[in-house]
């Protein structure tokens, strides 16, 4: 017996041994399949989050909001970091308008080779949302950002911008009486926008992140917010993509999005629900969502960046799981 307590002690303390070398290299064991490197690479402000990931000129932006908390208090600011290597990490811009809350920080580079930031700008008495309407900065260096523009109208919440080409698409979306209003509009600069459709989407679609196959297709991640709550796939063959056809993932998606390898794979992330909430990578396609690997998190999180790189997926999201909520970034390798 004294002999075998030995052995589950040497046991036990080799588990531990190995946890705290994983730890201490960046290297976690997330749910799933697949190898995962997480590692927290911003937690300044007291409140971090709704996340976004480029890869430009050989160096690596993540941009989020900077807050109080996840609505009302203080305003919400943008801020702008880089990297060489995804590493160490410097912020290079923080973008702030007064009276105005500003959040949903989504990142593209233009035809003309600028990054373009579409962020959401509310205004708030206490607690009370009394406007708000989508903002857009460009710039040519990641560093100095041209002055926030107002596009679109008032009520309108432009989420994010995909480039297919020379345009712009992306989706808008506003309350109404009686339910959400989703409209695809497309822009040739980044600024002026026409109206393509408005999306027959029931039971309160709002965050929607649109990609393109090679061919042009266009494919759609819906999150809705009532009925089922189920997020919805949309497919669109071609322009000027006024016909869609629309499936049932089977799981409720926050803080939507995709991104297709260049094999041609697709590969989705979001918050997802249940007894805790995660943020999740997920095998996908035009008529399924296949949650497969759970990252390290928890409470307030979801909102990745997704970039593919060197045969590894790079996400970039937030996570409130060890505290406040933070910024993380998570070195992905799939599995086949």
């Amino acid at each position: 017996m004294r002999n075998c307590d030995v052995k589950n002690q040497k046991s036990v303390f080799f588990l531990v041994l190995l946890a705290a070398v994983m730890c201490l290299s960046g290297f976690v064991s997330a749910s799933g399949t697949g190898r995962v490197e997480v590692t927290k690479i911003w937690d300044k402000a007291e409140y971090n989050s709704f996340v976004d990931l480029f890869r430009f000129q050989d160096q690596w932006y993540c941009t989020f909001r900077e807050g109080e908390r996840h609505v009302y208090g203080e305003d919400g600011t943008i801020r702008v970091i880089r990297s060489d290597d995804g590493s160490g990490w410097k912020s290079t811009a923080l973008l702030a308008e007064e009276g105005v809350d500003l959040r949903d920080p989504k990142i593209s580079m233009t035809p003309d080779g600028r990054l373009m930031l579409v962020i959401g700008g509310s205004v708030y008495e206490g607690k009370t949302l009394v406007s708000r309407q989508p903002r857009v900065s460009f710039s040519s260096d990641g560093v100095n950002w041209s002055d926030l523009q107002p596009v679109l109208e008032e009520g309108d919440w432009l989420w994010r911008v995909t480039w297919f080409g020379d345009m712009a698409y992306g989706v808008s979306y506003e309350s109404a009486e009686k339910d959400w209003i989703t409209k695809l509009f497309r822009s040739s600069d980044g600024v002026d926008y026409e109206l393509v459709t408005i999306l027959d989407v029931p039971d309160s679609p709002n965050e929607i992140t649109l990609r393109f196959l090679p061919d042009g297709e266009m494919i759609a991640l819906v999150r809705r917010e009532s009925g089922n709550r189920h997020a919805w796939i949309g497919t669109s063959k071609k322009e000027p993509y006024t016909e869609w056809a629309w499936a049932d993932c089977g799981h409720q998606v926050g803080g939507p999005n995709f991104i297709i390898l260049p094999d041609g794979r697709m590969w989705a992330s979001g918050r997802a629900y249940g007894e805790e909430t995660k943020t999740v990578l997920a095998r996908f396609n035009r008529s399924s969502y296949e949650p497969v690997i759970t990252l390290p998190s928890g409470g307030d999180t979801s909102y990745p960046g997704l970039v593919w790189h060197e045969g590894r997926l790079w996400v970039a999201y937030y996570s409130s799981h060890e505290g406040k909520a933070s910024i993380y970034l998570a070195k992905v390798s799939l599995p086949e």
